[in-house]
């Protein structure tokens, strides 16, 4: 079809490019002279004259002949030859062109060599069809192309973020079956233990305050004991240890991985490199969209990705033109607004305290809001303040992204600090209570957290934000009705603050993972319905390039704060015997229960243990980390020069496109002036 339809384009001509008096020689010495006179030639001429010598030397190519014909090296040419034609930016004849030379070339290669060329070709479209099969494999891949199509990258993000706890907690689950549930149920608890059964005394009410049967069962800690696997490496108390710690090692590993591969991507596309409004202008739209209702959507997003450039440029224009008294009058009112959010935060702190001391014994019931009243107390505060703070930092005068970026902060500091205060209280509180199962008391108040936490979303859901989208539904005017908007930075932190809590009662509460994936996944469905039923995309977008690294980052940050406590958890029982349930029974801890494994191996291992763990080891492996370190840090500001240098590049070619611009639009005023002076004669 394309060979019996040929079209074949010509250049227009006019009148004053035809009747030129300039010969081709005129022509080809004033683009010589043009070419000497680029910005970029005259930056870059002082180089080449100090390197000139030396390439000459070498019998080398001159600078100005290797660029001056602007030939490409065989490098790039032969992955331009490589790469499949609807890649490259070429107009139609030039695909053509490039299609008939690719014909050629594999004429005069031979049969194997176009065999292998054709196979490569094959292998790389199979291997892309493979790649895009399996990301529509992806659960709820349909449903984060709608939510995106509807609420921006941001909200999706958040999406995307919740999936990957999902996957992180699935993985802990696996671990858990591991090292944990399957070597118990294999080889059995032991002669004396009990079998779990349901008691009369066990209620339903025991399922929300984890006591009774949910206390003998194998989601706390002081179920599972030596039992029958008792070898001196192979045995209860070891393979516990070993799966808390590699859940925590693999939960470290992977969290700090996406977030150094998303920080990396948002530095190399951050303020060094600003494309807002000419990616926005000239290559904002999706060309393939076909739905006119997602055509509208874009419109939108891309509308309001401008405004907010627009609002970001104003703010950074008044920012200037503030006097001194204004700036004066500003700083005060910051710091007084800064007071009153460390008056909240104090506020907050003693509210917890106050509910984690509070112990009446009444009805069943107040028993029960008793026993909530510190997960009620965290869950108020955590959904009262961040909206005050939200409130506070409108009245501070900052841009946009900074009010967000501020709000985060406090925000943080408000949910973290408020689970650290909650976990001192209550370690110190547990540390003073009679001996008993202690673990079992801590694992609780972590499950009753994450039982609150759950319910909380779901009652926000149903009971508040849904009846008041039917009210605004129903009755415009009304004083509760009013647009929803969907803050991705509040529900991202609730995320985070679920995670921190099942990583610090990991230990005491082995099945919190799946407690937590459960949940997980009727959060997705919950917010999913709260989105696209009760939420109306937001103006101003929440942008989509830094989401995911703060995200991440917020999660390490739970992350260590889960790992600071049980590692404070654990120091205070390393030198007393406060174990009076689980597999650390019987003077064993968590910090000597390897002796016996030591011991029973061969003498050369337990020298070479002995040589890891020693002062001995520490200079080797601390010169190591100095040549790992120094070559990434070496790598990382050669790449960091390299991309300076193509910056630098982009910002020459875009001067030496102004400067010919205006050369031609000299010489077009010039031939203008030399014809009215002819007809004028």
């Amino acid at each position: 079809m394309e060979e019996k339809k040929n079209v074949n384009f010509m250049r227009l001509l006019s009148d004053e490019s035809t009747g030129s008096t300039l010969s081709s020689d005129s022509c080809e010495y004033y683009q010589t002279e043009i070419f000497d006179l680029l910005p970029s030639i005259q930056a870059s001429r002082p180089e080449q004259n100090r390197c000139g010598p030396l390439e000459a030397a070498e019998g080398g190519p001159g600078p100005a002949e290797g660029i001056s014909h602007g030939h490409l090296s065989r490098e790039p040419r032969d992955k331009l030859s490589v790469q499949p034609l609807r890649n490259l930016a070429m107009c139609i004849q030039a695909k053509r062109g490039a299609r008939e030379r690719r014909r050629m070339q594999i004429s005069n290669i031979g049969f194997w060599e176009s065999w292998r060329r054709s196979q490569s070709i094959n292998r790389k479209r199979a291997w892309a069809q493979m790649g895009q099969i399996l990301s529509s494999l992806l659960p709820w891949q349909h449903m984060l192309h709608k939510i995106e199509g509807r609420f921006g990258v941001g909200v999706k993000a958040y999406f995307v973020f919740l999936r990957y706890l999902i996957f992180l907690n699935l993985l802990h689950c696996i671990l858990i079956w591991g090292f944990i549930m399957g070597p118990t149920t294999f080889f059995g608890r032991g002669n004396h233990t009990e079998p779990l059964r349901f008691g009369e005394n066990d209620s339903v009410l025991n399922f929300f305050l984890g006591t009774g049967f949910l206390d003998r069962s194998p989601a706390f800690f002081g179920f599972y004991t030596r039992g029958s696997l008792s070898s001196p490496c192979l045995n209860t108390p070891l393979l516990y240890l070993a799966g808390i710690f590699t859940i925590i090692l693999l939960s470290f590993i992977m969290v700090v991985r996406r977030t150094t591969v998303g920080y990396k991507h948002t530095w190399m596309l951050g303020k060094r490199y600003s494309m807002n409004v000419c990616l926005k202008v000239f290559c904002g739209w999706d060309f393939t969209i076909h739905d006119p209702a997602a055509a509208i959507l874009k419109q939108s997003f891309i509308r309001n990705d401008l405004k907010l450039f627009l609002e970001e440029q104003s703010f950074a224009l008044r920012k200037a033109e503030r006097t001194l008294g204004q700036k004066v009058r500003l700083y005060l009112l910051r710091f007084i607004l800064n007071l009153l959010v460390l008056c909240l935060l104090g506020g907050a702190f003693s509210l917890i305290y106050i509910s984690t001391t509070a112990t009446m014994e009444y009805h069943w019931f107040i028993d029960l809001v008793i026993h909530y009243l510190p997960p009620f107390a965290i869950t108020f505060v955590n959904l009262v303040l961040p909206h005050m703070f939200r409130k506070i930092s409108s009245f501070e005068d900052y841009s946009f992204t900074v009010q967000v970026n501020t709000t985060l902060v406090r925000s943080i500091i408000l949910k973290l600090g408020s689970l650290g205060m909650y976990l001192f209280f209550i370690i110190n509180k547990v540390s003073s209570a009679p001996p008993s199962c202690r673990e079992n008391q801590f694992g609780r108040e972590m499950y009753k957290l994450c039982i609150f936490s759950f319910l909380t979303t779901f009652c926000n859901t149903f009971l508040f934000n849904y009846p008041r989208k039917l009210l605004q539904d129903n009755y415009p005017r009304s004083l509760l009705s009013g647009k929803q908007y969907f803050l991705i930075p509040f529900h991202v932190l609730d995320l985070v603050y679920g995670q921190t809590v099942s990583w610090v009662g990991v230990y005491y509460c082995p099945l919190l993972p799946l407690i937590g994936t459960i949940f997980l996944i009727a959060t997705l469905y919950i917010k999913k319905f709260s989105v696209l039923r009760c939420c109306v995309a937001e103006q101003r977008v929440f942008r989509g390039s830094n989401s995911s690294v703060l995200f991440h980052f917020m999660l390490l940050l739970g992350l260590l704060m889960a790992v600071a406590t049980l590692s404070f958890d654990l120091y205070l029982k390393a030198d007393t015997k406060m174990f009076h349930c689980g597999p650390f029974i019987g003077g064993e801890n968590v910090f000597n229960v390897t002796g016996v494994c030591v011991k029973s191996l061969p003498s050369p291992a337990q020298t070479a243990l002995r040589y890891l763990t020693s002062e001995a080891f520490a200079f080797p492996l601390l010169l190591a980390e100095i040549i790992i370190l120094t070559s990434y840090v070496s790598r990382g500001r050669a790449n960091q020069k390299a991309i300076e240098r193509l910056k630098d590049m982009l910002v020459m070619t875009s001067s030496d496109k102004r400067f010919l611009v205006k050369q031609h639009a000299t010489l077009q005023r010039s031939r203008k002036n030399a014809s009215r002076v002819r007809s004028a004669c």
